[in-house]
């Protein structure tokens, strides 16, 4: 895509993927992503803010030509993921008086990804300022956003932040600003979608970056996946209630059913709790885009696995799904187990419970069945909704 101005000094350079499905092969893509890079051109030097992923990189030496760059003066890098580093040392190799800009931790893991050596670095600390002549960069550190050597880049003569994965988004777009009413309930979704997927584990640490960014005051947030924000305060104040520890009444179900019969019990519990006002949505592992299961983690008060028993266990389905959602630690309050067994069920609820021992809520007593549920069996799940129900809406604010 061609170069875009964002600000007076401050232009767009990165490269859009149109058409990439999944991101470490596990996050899907449905909406694909861009890599975002910019220049920040000051009156004595200039400065180019992360790059893009290696197999991109001629998109950004394409932009940085039609811009008529011929000098780079530094190479901030805000997070040494490859897929905003790994075009460095290509970079280099064009503009070798270039320094790598970047804290002490970036600069080792940059070292370790990329085999950087020493000299071409330049290493600043919290708060540091580097001048590009009519214009600054400064630098703030965010660790856990999402790893530990991130770190924001802020312009004050542009009121621009550049803040590398957080507050991005997976999107591949020609219209690089939230604009129009369309985009921004698009950018909302896959903003929440990229939250829950790779920020939600770090929500506590997330928090006093925002305060950080509410005491800078940015017009423009310029991430590194996604669209430009102008914006701010509604992104900033979606994050703020996804970070927050309060809870929509949401049960979310997800399933897998062999024979049916597990099946019957979700639908079961599914009808009944819609019946005690709270909102419910079963996910059948096997078909569901995990990325839908993983937003509405960021708000359910309550999670039910059900799942058969398989080989002394849960199905392996439900088990990846317990395993990443003990991964991304949502702040559900509720926990619960169903399913129907042929031989023994406790090893079932043993098994989901251990793979989410992370997460710290309540569990209720699990609802499990032998083969095919009967008429009391429906009558305990009707029971277990309705207790539920009163937990839920007890603990919700959202």
């Amino acid at each position: 895509m061609a170069v875009k101005q964002i600000s007076e000094r401050t232009y767009w350079v990165g490269a859009i993927d149109w058409d990439r499905v999944l991101f470490d092969e596990l996050v899907t893509l449905p909406e694909g992503t861009s890599y975002n890079a910019y220049i920040v051109k000051g009156s004595e030097k200039t400065a180019l803010i992360d790059t893009v992923e290696p197999h991109k990189k001629e998109e950004l030496f394409k932009n940085l030509k039609e811009l008529g760059i011929e000098r780079i003066d530094y190479i901030v890098s805000n997070h040494a993921e490859q897929d905003h580093s790994g075009a460095i040392p290509d970079v280099l190799k064009a503009f070798p008086k270039a320094k790598v800009v970047t804290n002490k931790k970036c600069k080792q893991m940059l070292q370790d990804l990329l085999h950087l050596p020493e000299e071409v670095f330049k290493v600043i600390d919290e708060g540091e300022s580097l001048s590009l002549g009519d214009r600054s960069l400064q630098f703030f550190m965010a660790p856990w956003v999402h790893w530990p050597e991130t770190m924001f880049t802020w312009v004050p003569e542009e009121k621009v932040l550049f803040t590398c994965d957080f507050l991005g988004s997976h999107i591949a777009t020609s219209e690089l600003f939230d604009t129009t009413d369309e985009n921004r309930a698009k950018v909302y979704l896959e903003t929440k979608r990229y939250y829950a997927e790779i920020m939600m584990p770090f929500r506590n640490f997330i928090k006093k970056h925002l305060a950080l960014i509410d005491r800078l005051g940015p017009e423009i947030i310029a991430p590194s996946h996604g669209v430009v924000i102008k914006d701010v305060e509604f992104m900033t104040g979606a994050y703020k209630r996804w970070v927050s520890d309060e809870v929509k009444p949401m049960v979310i179900i997800p399933f897998v059913s062999m024979h049916e019969s597990t099946r019957h019990m979700v639908e079961h519990l599914t009808s009944e709790l819609s019946k005690e006002g709270v909102i419910v949505r079963p996910y059948n592992l096997i078909t569901a885009d995990l990325g839908n299961a993983a937003m509405d983690l960021v708000d359910a008060a309550a999670v039910v696995i059900a799942s058969p028993t398989v080989l002394a266990g849960a199905h392996p389905a439900v088990i990846s799904f317990a395993y990443l959602t003990n991964g991304l630690r949502p702040k559900t309050k509720f926990l619960g187990v169903i399913g129907s067994y042929g031989w023994n069920g406790k090893v079932m609820v043993k098994h989901v419970q251990e793979t989410l021992k992370n997460i710290k809520a309540q569990w209720l007593e699990p609802v499990l069945v032998k083969g095919l549920p009967r008429e009391e069996d429906f009558n305990r799940l009707s029971a277990f909704a309705k207790e539920l129900a009163e937990k839920v809406k007890a603990v919700s604010t959202l």
